[in-house]
């Protein structure tokens, strides 16, 4: 390969705002995909509940953050365009069209089509309309006994200004008529939903026979709401809910400790400004102005709908009904030979590397190293990252235990995994006050990497066996996301490693490593190089060729480097799940890139890079192809040397390249198409063939 740089097509400005699509319209794009799944009848029915109550979730936590964000550069004056050239304002008037006509469909889907169905497969949601008087009477006992005593209905006058409400909590405005006990003309009252209490209840079999019938409590609520305000006349009652900024702003510079600032920030999180109102459909014009008025939001930031405002909280559905035909089959993931409880995962791993395909295949390996480490009296240090356990978790009592059986146990606890920050205090409290030596990474940097690293002393000196992983030490996310774990004992991998850990916990210079490629140093330049040396290879005479597989794809120098490859004649298959600002099928800049989405019954979050000519072809990583993730993170990229597992990785991207049931392909004009044929979906084959 000569070092000789192939020439980009110099007449064309690969920074051209029109070569690159805003990260925040292609999230909404997958956010869309993610719906779409509510429609696609292959899935069980309850799965396909599920997949709408994702979206909501995904939604919920778009506004927190990123609408946020936007609307927060617009009031401090802070903006600044990206790529796409796009400025905040003409980003937000997109959103608001984008989600306004996503919202109406997913009422649509919820009320038109999945209701339906599920009324025929004997699960109901009752409106008060379909009440019996035996139903009613029992409303009206669960109201009176378990509901009244506890709601705080607040009358808005000068003495009661309109309340602070929780972000996403459950509201009831009321329209009144009438004085009341102190001779008060009252319009409007507002009644908070208690957070304690169920937002779907189930009625009793004797008053509704066979199956499942549901009743809101809003329908409730709505139902009795003259019981809150007795001697008035309540005119009208409907619910609504308001989203706030959830984003934790904790000034970095001058924090003496992180943890305390942190807990200081939580209880603004629920109150932060407002960047969405939801209300009924049927709410009158003149109390969503009052509304709107109160929190300082537009019409473009209402949403009416038609449904329960607060959609998520119908996944207790899915732990109430016993349908298992309405769900997806059970499985059981595969577990290598060699690394089943019985053996000893030490000699297993010193033999050869292991590589597992979560959740296909058992995630069980990974825990037993660290329980094997804390029961071996051999194993003097155990090192790990933390960034989503839970508090709760095998991973987390196997630290504890180690430490309590005299081992150095040393934990990187990253407390700002967005929404994870309170659990991961926690959870840091909980490991201090067995032993362990907690460290919160890196002020500036969060630290994202996923290593275990295990120090044992054997009959040659101490050895190093480590885990890296492209997904988070979370049990329960094992079995629902799509990642790779790699185990070794490979002893350049293991001072790699080694040395992360040391820039994490002390002080010094970032050191040279021999194999492992890691952020915020060497990951992007090395990507970079490895891209450009594809380019090189066509220029060779060789056939260029890449592949990445990761989460998203928004960093300007990377698209740019891709699409100098692809002038050079490099073909490109990117398979990104959701954000990703490249712009494919560009004649002269894009033509030999493709990008696909594979949404399916697993969350896809392996992150994959593969370059034919590379002298490593193939790189797993805790990083996807972001500004936050290459520039701003601590992240690990690792290199798979053995040529059969390199294959195995080569075959199992083909298998999402080729899928014809769930992959989604990206056009020039950003729209995404789904592409179906004979050939079967990824996700079902890596099951029948891993996971029995």
């Amino acid at each position: 390969m000569t070092d000789k740089p192939v020439a980009p097509n110099e007449s064309i400005a690969l920074d051209n705002p029109a070569y690159y699509i805003n990260r925040e319209i292609s999230h909404l794009a997958f956010n869309n995909r993610v719906l779409e799944q509510a429609l696609k009848e292959e899935h069980p029915l309850l799965e396909r509940l599920k997949f709408l109550l994702i979206y909501s979730s995904n939604l919920d936590e778009f506004f927190e953050i990123r609408v946020a964000g936007l609307m927060q550069s617009i009031k401090f004056e802070r903006e600044s365009t990206g790529p796409d050239g796009m400025h905040a304002e003409e980003v937000l008037r997109e959103i608001s069209h984008l989600c306004h006509r996503d919202v109406s469909k997913q009422y649509e889907i919820l009320n038109n089509i999945l209701m339906p169905a599920m009324a025929e497969k004997n699960i109901h949601f009752l409106r008060r309309s379909q009440w019996t008087e035996a139903q009613s009477a029992w409303v009206e006992d669960y109201i009176n006994s378990k509901v009244l005593p506890i709601l705080s209905p607040i009358g808005i006058d000068p003495a009661h200004p309109f309340p602070r409400l929780v972000n996403k909590s459950l509201n009831f405005i009321v329209e009144l008529e009438g004085n009341d006990a102190f001779g008060r003309d009252l319009n409007y009252a507002i009644v908070p939903a208690p957070r304690s209490l169920p937002r779907l209840i189930q009625l009793p079999a004797e008053l509704a026979g066979e199956g499942y019938h549901f009743i809101f409590l809003s329908s409730m609520i709505h139902a009795h709401a003259d019981r809150l305000f007795p001697g008035m006349e309540v005119k009208g009652c409907y619910q609504f809910r308001i989203t706030r900024n959830a984003d934790l702003d904790v000034d970095v510079e001058g924090i003496a400790d992180l943890a305390r600032a942190l807990r200081g920030e939580l209880h603004s999180r629920r109150f932060g400004t407002a960047v969405r109102l939801e209300v009924a459909d049927n709410c009158p014009q003149e109390l969503t102005d009052f509304l709107l008025q109160e929190v300082g939001l537009n019409e473009e930031q209402l949403y009416r709908v038609n449904g329960p405002v607060n959609l998520k909280r119908l996944m207790s559905v899915l732990s109430i009904v016993s349908a298992p035909e309405l769900l997806y089959p059970p499985f059981t993931p595969s577990m290598p030979k060699g690394l089943s409880r019985k053996d000893n995962i030490f000699d297993a791993v010193s033999r050869k590397d292991y590589l597992l395909l979560h959740p296909f295949e058992s995630f069980t390996p990974v825990v037993q190293l660290l329980r094997q480490s804390a029961k071996d009296p051999n194993v003097v240090a155990i090192k790990q990252t933390l960034y989503r356990s839970g508090t709760n978790s095998s991973i987390v009592d196997a630290l504890i235990d180690a430490a309590r059986n005299g081992k150095e146990v040393t934990a990187v606890v990253e407390l700002r995994a967005r929404f994870d920050e309170e659990e991961n205090l926690e959870l840091a409290s909980r490991l201090q006050e067995a032993g362990v030596v907690v460290v919160y990474g890196v002020v500036g940097y969060k630290t994202h990497a996923k290593m275990i690293l295990v120090v044992r002393r054997e009959e040659d000196g101490l050895k190093r066996y480590v885990h890296l992983g492209t997904g988070n030490y979370h049990s329960g996310n094992a079995r629902l996301y799509s990642d790779y774990s790699l185990l070794t004992a490979d002893k350049v991998m293991g001072e790699d490693v080694h040395r992360v850990f040391q820039q994490l916990t002390g002080m010094g210079k970032t050191e040279r490593m021999d194999k492992v490629l890691h952020a915020p140093f060497t990951l992007k330049r090395q990507l970079l190089r490895m891209i450009d040396g594809e380019a090189k290879a066509v220029a060779d005479g060789k056939e260029g060729r890449i592949i990445c597989k990761c989460n998203g794809l928004t960093e300007p120098k990377v698209i740019q480097a891709l699409y100098k490859a692809s002038q050079a004649g490099v073909k490109i298959d990117l398979i990104i799940r959701g954000m990703c600002c490249l712009r494919p099928g560009i004649p002269g800049v894009s033509d030999n890139i493709r990008v696909f989405s594979v949404v399916g019954r697993f969350l896809e979050h392996t992150r994959v890079y593969y370059f034919a000519n590379a002298a490593t072809q193939v790189y797993c990583a805790s990083a996807d192809l972001m500004e936050r993730n290459l520039n701003h993170r601590v992240e690990t990229c690792f290199p798979i040397e053995n040529a059969s597992l390199v294959q195995r990785i080569h075959h199992e991207l083909m298998l999402y390249i080729n899928d014809g049931k769930q992959r989604w392909q990206l056009h020039e004009d950003s729209r995404y198409e789904l592409i179906e044929s004979e050939a079967p979906a990824a996700q079902a084959e890596l099951l029948a063939h891993l996971a029995t």
